[in-house]
């Protein structure tokens, strides 16, 4: 009998040391994998407008020029990513960039409404929490996007216009500038291309969309989506709107669903076109709910909107977009789009013209 209950306890030992074993086994990979896959994840796509954009009637300095920038904002973004920053700090900084160059149709390079004034418009959302915050038809306001945040992160609002944005950004300290700050001589000249062409009975509908720093450009939106190494995504939408533009017209850019929309569960998008058109598609909002309903790629979701929705409503334009696993995409149904992107392997990326 005492043979019996000495051979079961050994037996019974040496059960109870060798399941334990494997059990920290186990969760110490995973452990390693939870640890290291937001590490190896994040990136940054940016674009500067959709349009008519052709190789040839773009003089090698200005397409330089347009590289040069496309390149400087996109690394300020990816360089905060880098460094363990969150994608909404990327988003407002590489904005800032576009905004500060009078290349693009945002901040100091806006055309011109009717009057011969700025009106900008502005819009964040952070993925993590579906917060968001807007502007519209600012006019004093040096980056439209910050003020788009702070609206996000300091008022119970989304969406402020006119006189009572420009107020808040002054009771939240942000630079405000003389609106003779946003004059270049370039989107001038494009304001009366366009109103000597209605004058003359030449203008059709999108000689609103005119530019004369490329022939037939129709958009100028800036934007930028971005996933940061703590898995959030976030994305940005800023511009000057429409040239000639009356009745203080918004576009797509401030509206959260249309220009701008993020979601941890999907994809950051960031939209540039006809405003209009993107309003009425929802088109930012439509390619997440494609993914999260569907269950498609951001690519296939992102082609769906633009190539087939957008395009059967009549609308030009293009998004750049990222999903929560760092895929990119920049889907257009213009000659062109500016745009760049960079992500975890330091991989850089810039197009204008259609491949």
């Amino acid at each position: 009998m005492k043979k019996v209950i000495i051979l079961f306890s050994v037996v019974l030992f040496i059960a109870c040391n060798k399941q334990p074993e494997k059990k920290v086994e186990a969760v110490s990979e995973v452990t390693k994998e939870e640890i290291s896959k937001p590490e190896d994840n994040f990136g940054i796509v940016i674009h500067g407008g959709a349009g008519t954009i052709l190789k040839k009637n773009m003089t090698p300095e200005k397409e330089a020029a347009y590289k040069a920038k496309l390149e400087e904002a996109v690394k300020v973004g990816h360089a905060i990513l880098k460094n363990g920053g969150t994608s909404l700090e990327a988003v407002e900084k590489t904005i800032n960039v576009l905004e500060n160059s009078p290349l693009f149709n945002a901040g100091k390079g806006a055309v011109f409404t009717n009057d011969a004034t700025n009106e900008l418009d502005a819009s964040i959302m952070d993925g993590s929490n579906l917060n968001a915050g807007a502007v519209a038809g600012v006019k004093t306001v040096k980056n439209p996007i910050n003020l788009a945040r702070e609206v996000m992160l300091n008022s119970p609002h989304v969406l402020l216009s006119g006189s009572g944005a420009e107020l808040f950004a002054k009771e939240r300290n942000l630079e405000i500038v003389d609106p003779a700050y946003f004059f270049t001589e370039d989107r001038m000249k494009s304001l009366e291309t366009v109103k000597e062409k209605l004058k003359n009975k030449e203008a059709n509908k999108t000689t609103a969309f005119y530019d004369p720093i490329i022939k037939d450009a129709k958009f100028g939106t800036v934007g930028c989506a971005a996933l940061d190494k703590h898995g959030n995504l976030a994305a940005g939408t800023s511009t000057g709107g429409m040239t000639n533009k009356k009745w203080n017209r918004i576009g797509d850019s401030p509206i959260i669903g249309a220009g701008t929309y993020a979601n941890n569960a999907t994809c950051a998008v960031s939209s540039t076109g006809w405003g209009e058109y993107f309003i009425r598609a929802m088109v930012a909002h439509d390619i997440s709910a494609l993914m999260e309903y569907k269950g498609v790629s951001l690519q296939q979701a992102a082609h769906e909107v633009i190539q087939k929705k957008l395009t059967d409503l009549g609308g030009t334009g293009g998004i750049v977009a990222i999903d929560n696993q760092g895929n990119v995409t920049m889907e257009f149904n213009t000659a062109g789009m500016y745009r760049a992107s960079m992500n975890a392997k330091d991989e850089l990326n810039i197009g204008i013209y259609k491949k």
